[in-house]
C-alpha cells in the first residue's frame, strides 16, 4: 500500500519520454486538433515530460475498449516499440477499463489529460491548503482505476487462490484511499472555516478577482497593480495559491487584489471540486477582471472555457472587465487598431511594457464608484471631531457647515452603512462616563 500511496502522490522527477495521443471528435470541428495537441504538449513539458512523437485520430464513435480503433492501435503499439516511452498520454479522459486495456497492449504507462493536469499540480503545490486540494482530487481520481495497479500481480503468479488475494488487496487498498478521502475533506473543510474567517474580516474592503486561462499572466498583472512580487513564470499553473494584495499604485480607494488559479479546458472536475475554497474568491469578489491572452492564437476558445467555469462556479453575474493582454507580441499594428475598435469597452494591456495599465486602473475606479451609495449624515458640532474618522468609511463629498450642525454628503461603498453607524455607536459609548 505504502508502494500505492507513493504512485499517487509522488512529485514528477526528471523529463520522460512521452507519445502524445490526440482525438478530434466530430463536434469540435475541423481546426480544434492541432490547438488541441499543442496544449497537451505544453501540459507534457509542464509536467516534465519529453514529447518524442504525436499521433492523433478522427473519431466518429470511441471504441469502449481501447478508445481508439483498432488500426490507430496497432500504429501507436509501433511508436511505442519504437520509441520506448515512460507515458502514452491521452488529451481526452479515458475510463478505467480502457486505461487498463491500453497498459495490457503497450506495456508501459498510460494516462489521459485529467491526470496530467494532476500531476502538474502535484509538483506545483507548496501551501497546506494546495497540497491537501491537489492530493484529494488525485485520490479521488484514483480509486475507481486501482485494478490496473493490481491486475498484473495474478497474471505473473496464476491460480484462483492467488488470483483472489489480489481481489482482496484491491479491496483493502479502496477501503484506506476511502478512510484517507474522508480524513482530507475533514482537513479541507476546516481550512474553508479559516478562509471564510479570513474573508469576513476583509468584508467592508472591495474586492477584485483575477480571473483567466492558464499563463495569460494574471501573476504579472498582479505585481503590476500591487508592487507583490508574485511569481511570474512562463508555465501554465505557475501560481495555485489565491494570493491577496492592496492596490496601491496611484490608487485612491481601498481596494484588494485576489490573483486565482489558472483555468483550462477540460479541468477535472474533482480538482474545481477540491479547490472550492480557493475559487471561492473568485465568488466574494465584487469585481472580476477576466485577463485574455491576446496573442494567443486561440484566444477565443480560451474565453469560452472561462466563461463555461464562471458559469459553473455560479459567478457569471459578477462585474466583470475584460482585458486583453500582451499586445507587445502583436506584431500588426492595424490588426491591434482594428481589434480596439471593435470592442471598446475592453481594455487593451501588456504586463511587460506596462501599456494601459492607467486605463485598467480607471476602469476599477469608474467600477467602485458606480458601486458607491449617496448617505446624508448630521453631526453636533461635537461630534465634529469623528470627521477624520469618517473618511476613512465613506467618500465625504460635501460639508455643510450650519449654525448648529455639520451636514455631511457621503458616498458609501457596500455594507458601509452598517460599519460607518457601528463606528459611531461605539465612539459615542466611549465617550459615555
Amino acid at each position: 500500500m505504502k508502494a500505492l500511496l507513493h504512485q499517487i502522490h509522488s512529485k514528477t522527477p526528471e523529463k520522460r519520454k512521452a507519445i502524445l495521443v490526440g482525438v478530434q471528435m466530430p463536434q469540435k470541428g475541423a481546426t480544434a486538433q492541432p490547438i488541441s495537441l499543442d496544449e497537451l504538449k505544453g501540459l507534457a513539458t509542464t509536467a516534465n515530460y519529453d514529447p518524442v512523437a504525436e499521433i492523433s485520430q478522427k473519431l466518429a464513435t470511441v471504441n469502449p475498449k481501447t478508445f481508439l480503433g483498432s488500426g490507430k492501435v496497432e500504429e501507436l503499439q509501433q511508436a511505442v516499440e519504437q520509441h520506448h516511452p515512460e507515458a502514452v498520454i491521452f488529451d481526452a479522459e479515458l475510463s478505467p477499463g480502457q486505461n487498463r486495456n491500453l497498459e495490457n497492449i503497450f506495456s508501459c504507462r498510460v494516462i489521459d489529460r485529467s491526470w496530467l493536469i494532476l500531476e502538474i499540480f502535484n509538483d506545483h503545490a507548496n501551501t497546506r491548503e494546495a497540497k491537501t486540494q491537489v492530493e484529494l482530487a488525485r485520490l479521488k481520481y484514483a480509486l475507481p482505476r486501482l485494478t490496473r495497479m493490481w491486475g498484473h500481480l495474478s497474471r505473473q503468479r496464476g491460480g484462483i487462490g492467488l488470483r483472489d488475494v489480489g481481489e482482496t488487496q484491491i479491496q483493502l487498498d479502496r477501503r484506506l484511499i476511502r478512510n484517507e478521502i474522508t480524513k482530507l475533506e475533514r482537513k479541507l473543510k476546516g481550512i474553508d472555516k479559516e478562509k471564510k474567517t479570513q474573508r469576513k474580516s476583509r468584508s467592508g474592503i472591495y474586492r477584485v478577482a483575477l480571473v483567466g486561462y492558464t499563463n495569460v499572466g494574471k501573476s504579472a498583472l498582479m505585481n503590476q497593480l500591487t508592487g507583490a512580487g508574485t511569481l511570474v513564470e512562463d508555465k501554465l499553473f505557475a501560481t495555485l495559491d489565491a494570493t491577496i494584495r492592496k492596490i496601491k499604485k496611484n490608487f485612491p480607494y481601498p481596494v484588494l487584489l485576489a490573483d486565482t488559479v489558472g483555468l483550462i479546458d477540460k479541468l477535472p472536475h474533482d480538482l474545481v471540486a477540491s479547490f472550492k475554497s480557493t475559487l471561492d474568491e473568485v465568488l466574494e469578489a465584487d469585481l472580476l477582471i477576466k485577463l485574455v491572452d491576446f496573442a494567443h492564437r486561440d484566444y477565443k476558445r480560451q474565453m469560452e472555457t472561462v466563461d463555461a467555469v464562471l458559469r459553473e462556479l455560479g459567478a457569471h453575474g459578477i462585474d466583470s472587465i475584460l482585458v486583453f493582454n500582451k499586445i507587445d507580441r502583436i506584431a500588426d499594428p492595424e490588426l491591434l487598431a482594428n481589434a480596439q475598435q471593435i470592442n471598446p469597452e475592453t481594455v487593451f494591456i501588456s504586463c511587460k511594457t506596462g501599456e494601459g495599465i492607467d486605463r485598467l486602473q480607471k476602469e476599477i475606479i469608474r467600477c467602485y464608484e458606480n458601486k458607491l451609495t449617496p448617505y446624508i449624515l448630521e453631526l453636533d458640532y461635537s461630534e465634529a471631531h469623528r470627521i477624520s474618522d469618517i473618511r476613512k468609511q465613506a467618500i465625504i463629498v460635501k460639508e455643510d457647515y450650519q449654525d448648529d450642525r455639520v451636514i455631511l454628503s457621503l458616498r458609501l461603498p457596500p455594507g458601509g452603512q452598517a460599519r460607518l453607524k457601528k463606528l459611531l455607536l461605539h465612539q459615542k459609548s466611549s465617550a459615555v462616563p
